[in-house]
């Protein structure tokens, strides 16, 4: 009898059991291995790898300017690269030539910028009449250079007798920012755009005030930071209001360390950036992530509010019926593109209908649409696009059999579990497609962890949240922060509490004319 004929029916089942439960276990293996896989290519592109999320679409260029591996440009194509100036072929840098001075060496500068002139006549006419020689030309050539940026004022008040009376009288000393402090208000507004703009930590600027013969404590520089900071409170509390009363409101938060948890470890707080739709960006600190940090701000607002897709942002909104949740296609957007390396065909042809949506959005603007006609717009150019990235996703949901761990079903979760918040800004044209122009006013926090890396206390965090505001409202409305905060300063003591929107940087610069940056 053969070895088959002695193999029992229980066997054959046993051995299949098996089979599928080694398979089972096998495809487990392979879905976490995958996983794992992810994290670490994730790991190796925020350390190693492109930032940046834009996409080359060959259909944008014709047959003729794609290029294969070791080709040449076409000549056509050379033509639209290069522009002629000067008799040289140079490359078309796509920005505005500067048009202000410029001299023989190619220094350009602006009318701003203070010159100092220095005769160099010709040793030959020394001790020459000027009717012994004659002018043809002069040349010119110009260094940058660079002075000290710290001086001492010193007001000399002299003190007078008078004769008639026998009184002594005496010019009184100019007021101060602070009582008893010799730091000007230029010197405080120089130290905040130093740390906040240009992200130079204090003791750095310390290091450069003892490099310039300047000898102070260390300690004064915290101090007048916190101290200035508070002064800007009611201006900052004033464009709180002023950014709360907006119908369209963007927020999105990014996580910052401030205050000392425990010994030699660090709290980590978030920095909470709402925008409203008059330009207006605020900082809010908060050392949790929970919705009882905003929702304290936000409980009275009414409007529509857009964000990404954390699942606070759903919750806050979902309590309160008067505020409408917009959702960012830019968040959406990254999710397919995060999937691209591991699902290529079904990732690029998201991204190409999501690129659509933009492509519209740009035509918007070159138009110059605003209102209905915004909204007509995008209804007749980006609804049917909405609509088929919608469905399709829909389809593939239903008949492909990717693993919930798959990047490509999560990011297809995540856009259909946000279709309603997604649709919403084709029913508004007030409300925009995505919250890039907040995430371009939270930079600085990312910038500044980087350079002074933490807060040692949670009052430097609520400090960093009322210049920061400061100083990106200033950027959005065309002011410059540092004449901005000398101003301010200067005469803060004496404005009207009542009037103290006034002295917000978007109604600073309405009194004086500014125009807003773009």
């Amino acid at each position: 009898m053969s070895n088959e004929a002695n193999i029992l029916p229980s066997d054959i089942i046993v051995a299949h059991s098996v089979i599928n439960e080694l398979t089972l276990k096998n495809h487990e293996l392979l879905d976490k291995n995958q996983e794992l896989q992810q994290q670490v290519d994730w790991f190796n592109r925020q350390l190693f790898g492109e930032r940046s999320e834009k996409t080359i679409n060959d259909t944008d260029l014709g047959p003729m300017e794609q290029l294969w591996l070791g080709g040449e440009v076409p000549e056509q194509t050379q033509a639209a690269l290069a522009t002629t100036i000067k008799e040289h072929v140079r490359k078309r840098c796509g920005k505005q030539a500067l048009v202000d001075n410029c001299g023989e060496s190619g220094l350009r500068f602006d009318s701003s910028v203070p010159v100092e002139e220095i005769p160099c006549p010709p040793a030959e006419i020394a001790g020459l009449k000027p009717e012994e020689y004659e002018v043809i030309d002069t040349k010119v050539t110009e260094r940058l250079c660079q002075r000290s940026s710290y001086y001492v004022k010193r007001y000399l008040r002299t003190v007078v007798k008078l004769k008639a009376s026998k009184e002594l009288v005496n010019q009184a000393a100019p007021e101060a920012v602070f009582e008893r402090s010799y730091a000007d208000a230029t010197l405080l507004a120089g130290i905040l755009v130093d740390k906040f703009q240009y992200y130079m930590p204090l003791y750095r600027q310390h290091q450069r005030m003892a490099q310039s013969g300047i000898k102070i404590a260390r300690a004064n520089l915290t101090s007048w930071t916190h101290r200035t900071a508070a002064l800007f409170a009611p201006i900052y509390s004033a464009v709180l209001v002023s950014a709360l009363a907006s119908e369209v409101l963007a927020l999105d938060e990014s996580p910052m360390k401030a205050g000392q948890e425990k010994k030699g470890k660090l709290h980590r707080g978030y920095m909470w950036v709402l925008y409203g739709d008059k330009d207006e960006a605020v900082f809010l600190y908060s050392d949790t992530r929970a919705m009882s940090a905003i929702e304290p701000h936000l409980k009275n607002f009414c409007g529509k509010l857009i964000t990404d897709g954390y699942t606070v942002y759903d919750k806050l909104c979902s309590k309160y019926e008067k505020i409408e949740h917009a959702l960012c296609w830019a968040h959406a957007r990254r999710e397919f593109f995060e999937a691209k390396d591991y699902e290529p065909d079904r990732s690029n042809k998201a991204l190409k209908l999501i690129q659509k949506l933009y492509d519209v959005e740009a035509e918007i603007r070159e138009l110059k649409l605003e209102g209905i006609k915004k909204q007509q717009y995008r209804a007749l150019n980006a609804r049917s696009t909405v609509d088929a990235f919608f469905e399709w996703l829909k389809e593939e949901q239903k008949n492909n059999s990717l693993l919930p761990s798959n990047k490509f079903q999560k990011a297809s979760t995540y856009a259909l579990n946000r279709e309603e918040g997604l649709r919403l800004y084709l029913s508004d044209p007030d409300v925009p497609i995505d919250t890039n122009h907040l995430e371009r006013q939270i930079r600085p926090i990312p910038l500044g962890r980087k350079n002074w890396l933490f807060c040692w206390t949670e009052v430097g965090a609520h400090a960093v949240a009322i210049i920061q505001t400061l100083i990106s409202c200033c950027k959005l409305h065309g002011v410059n922060p540092f004449e901005y905060f000398v101003d301010v300063l200067s005469r803060i003591d004496s404005h009207p509490a009542a009037r103290v929107d006034e002295l917000t940087p978007r109604n600073w610069a309405a009194s004086r004319k500014l125009p807003a940056t773009p």
